[in-house]
Parts: structure tokens; C-alpha cells; sequence
């Protein structure tokens, strides 16, 4: 898909913040709405179905959390990706937004080069269905009709539940997972298991991968990052 087909809605109500983004977007070829309210937000969100929204938090009215839980509880935007617009960096800030369904998080002020680059990693979830058989990313490539996975061309073991794990979380690059997702899909109800299994096999995939590909979002789950 081209940069000029994807749709991204910007909901923020500072004026400043608005017009930054939307500068900066908009000269990468991207199609940009705006809205400086939850609920203006969530209606044009219906009206445009975009493929990104960047969400303030702090809003009146509405606020982002709020305006998140309605946008997933519409079908026609489950698969919307949602960034929150931040300032802030506690814990149960970004808990919170992930619990009510946001993808990922973006801090301000950000420099538009990072902007840029961050914005392109959100979108690469989207143009990547995550059913494709092959995943090849940051020389970690994943084969799953072949059931292998080689690094710097060289072909390392997983035990089944590894590699389904790291398939999952290759899926969707940058995506959240959230501990519950990740044993629900996992595990199922094959076996009752505990939290500590999630910690062990990630720990596994580290050791085979390296430390930089995993990423642990503090009480919340695990990402693949590149």
C-alpha cells in the first residue's frame, strides 16, 4: 500500500500539537484528518475508517481512554491501529491505554525525524496481515510451513511453543501483546498454566535471539522490535 492511500486521524485538542503533526505527516504523502475532541474524534473515525489514529490522552470532554474503548467496541475500526499522544510516562498511564486497546504510545514533544520513524514502524503492522508464511526482520527470518527460524543465516532450534510465541509477537511488529493475549493464544486450555511460563519461554527466545529483538513493557507484555 502507498503512503498517499493510508489514512491517519489525529485527535489532540492543541492547536500547536495539530498542526506539527499534521505538517509533518502530511509531507511524507500521508492522508491527514484532524480533530481536537474525543467525540468529534471517535464520529470522524466512523466516517473515514483510517488505518492510524494518534490519540491524546488528556482531552476534555471525552478523554483518550474513553474515546479508545469506544472506537474498539466499533467493528467497522477493529483493525484501526491506536497511538496514544502523550506527555506523560507513568506506568499506570500506559496500563491504563493498553488495557482500553491502544497499540502503542508516542511521547511529547517528539522531533519530526523520529515522528516519521516511529509513525512508518506503527504502520508496518498494518500492511503486514501477519498471515504471510515468511517473516523476515532485522535478519531474523521465520518460516512457518517449513516450521524454522534462522538469524544471520544461521538456522537455530525451537521447541514448538517457542516458536509459536515468537511467531505471534513477529505478527504484528511493535504491537503490545498483553500477557492474558499471549497465553490465550498460546497455551488455549490446552494446560493450566501460570504467568511464570510466559517469563520462561521469553526468556528462551532471548537467549537464542539476543536482548534487542524482545521487549518487555512493564506490567502489561511483551513486543518484537526491530
Amino acid at each position: 500500500m502507498n503512503k498517499e492511500e493510508i489514512k491517519i486521524l489525529i485527535v489532540d485538542d492543541e492547536p500547536d500539537i495539530l498542526e506539527f503533526l499534521s505538517y509533518n505527516l502530511k509531507r511524507e504523502g500521508y492522508q491527514i484528518f484532524v480533530c481536537e475532541d474525543g467525540k468529534a474524534g471517535l464520529q470522524k473515525a466512523k466516517e473515514i475508517l483510517p488505518h492510524l489514529i494518534l490519540l491524546d490522552i488528556m482531552m476534555p470532554e471525552m478523554d483518550g481512554i474513553e474515546t479508545c474503548k469506544k472506537i474498539r467496541n466499533e467493528k467497522l475500526l477493529s483493525d484501526t491501529l491506536i497511538a496514544f499522544l502523550t506527555a506523560r510516562n507513568e506506568d499506570y498511564s500506559q496500563i491504563a491505554g493498553f488495557d482500553a486497546g491502544a497499540d502503542d504510545f508516542i511521547n511529547k514533544p517528539i522531533k519530526p525525524k523520529v515522528l516519521i520513524s516511529r509513525i512508518a514502524g506503527i504502520l508496518r503492522r498494518f500492511l503486514n496481515n501477519g498471515n504471510d508464511e515468511i517473516q523476515n526482520m532485522g535478519g531474523i527470518i521465520l518460516d512457518r510451513e517449513k516450521y524454522r527460524v534462522t538469524k544471520d543465516d544461521l538456522e537455530l532450534d525451537f521447541p514448538k511453543k517457542e516458536f509459536e510465541l515468537l511467531a505471534l509477537l513477529m505478527s504484528k511488529p511493535g504491537k503490545v501483546f498483553l500477557r492474558e493475549e499471549i497465553l490465550d493464544k498460546i497455551w488455549g486450555n490446552e494446560v493450566v498454566v501460570g504467568e511464570r511460563t510466559i517469563d520462561v519461554h521469553i526468556r528462551k527466545l532471548r537467549e537464542k535471539l539476543g536482548d534487542s529483538f524482545i521487549k518487555t513493557i512493564k506490567g502489561v507484555g511483551y513486543k518484537f522490535d526491530f
